[in-house]
């Protein structure tokens, strides 16, 4: 007995251990920064020149006009291209689960292979072939689509879309997997028993799939909502933000006060705070909804 003790007691220590470490590196890289950035929000100044001011900063922000378009910037993103991915990765999950299906591997790092390609090659890519002369633009002039060019990257709404095709492209494929694996662990008598009764493919997707991936949904609307919350890279390589403001993210605004202007780093933290929060709120809103609709 005293020997199975003295192992369990070892066996916690190792486990405590290895912990201890994981724990040590989150509390230096996230939770020291994340307390830094909250002093750093209530001192004003340029540069390294910073002096205690309160709230100012955060008062600052309701009559910034730039802060609330980016913001809104942002969330239209959010609002457009999430749920739009997600119907796809889920629809891809599906008929790539399908056994009888041939070649399915193939198929599975095709559609996952753009989630690894550099995020600045994919954005110069799209920037190519979005552009007036790009093919695009030539495929829908020849089959008489469209009178002229259409300006992808220069008219404010048409650069919205261009960035909201880029990101689905881009991340479709990272979330088919996630769905995938979920599928995987449903009993196939469900599926079963859903054809008996008569369920047609779109019922048996939104009456039996999607209820058994609830908890995989949330997790993935989280990590989308919080990866489109710091859009940074393609709006930057597409767009620059422009024209004028019209796509720009609060990712690049932050990143502007830091680093483009003259630095106002106190007023970037703030933001960068306010960011933080805006996703802990949405996060705790999905959350009930989700509760609710168990």
């Amino acid at each position: 007995m005293s020997i199975l003790k003295n192992k369990r007691k070892n066996n916690q220590l190792d486990g405590w251990l290895m912990v201890s470490i994981a724990s040590i590196f989150v509390l230096i890289f996230s939770y020291i920064p994340t307390f830094q950035a909250l002093i750093l929000s209530l001192k004003t100044g340029k540069g390294a020149n910073l002096e205690f001011s309160g709230f100012a900063n955060y008062i600052r922000m309701f009559h910034d006009t730039t802060f609330w378009q980016t913001t809104g910037n942002t969330l239209f993103y959010a609002i457009i291209q999430i749920p739009i991915m997600m119907l796809f990765a889920v629809i891809i999950a599906v008929l790539l689960n399908n056994p009888k299906l041939k070649f399915r591997g193939i198929y599975r790092t095709c559609i996952f292979l753009p989630c690894v390609t550099s995020l600045v090659s994919y954005s110069i890519l799209f920037k190519i072939l979005f552009a007036v002369d790009g093919i695009i633009n030539k495929i829908l002039l020849h089959l008489h689509v469209i009178d002229k060019a259409i300006l992808f990257t220069l008219d404010s709404q048409w650069a919205k879309l261009t960035i909201i095709v880029a990101l689905i492209w881009r991340y479709t494929g990272y979330f088919m997997i996630f769905f995938l694996s979920g599928l995987q662990n449903i009993d196939t008598q469900v599926y079963e028993a859903a054809e008996i009764d008569g369920a047609n493919w779109s019922q048996t997707l939104f009456r039996v799939t999607l209820p058994q991936l609830k908890p995989i949904v949330f997790l993935t609307s989280i990590m989308a909502l919080n990866n489109t919350l710091q859009l940074f890279d393609e709006v930057v390589n597409l767009t620059q933000g422009g024209p004028g403001n019209a796509t720009r993210t609060i990712s690049q605004y932050i990143y502007d006060l830091s680093f483009n202007y003259v630095p106002s780093y106190g007023y970037a933290a703030a933001i960068s705070n306010v960011v933080l929060l805006l996703i802990m709120l949405i996060t705790l809103v999905q959350k009930r909804v989700g509760g609710d609709m168990n």
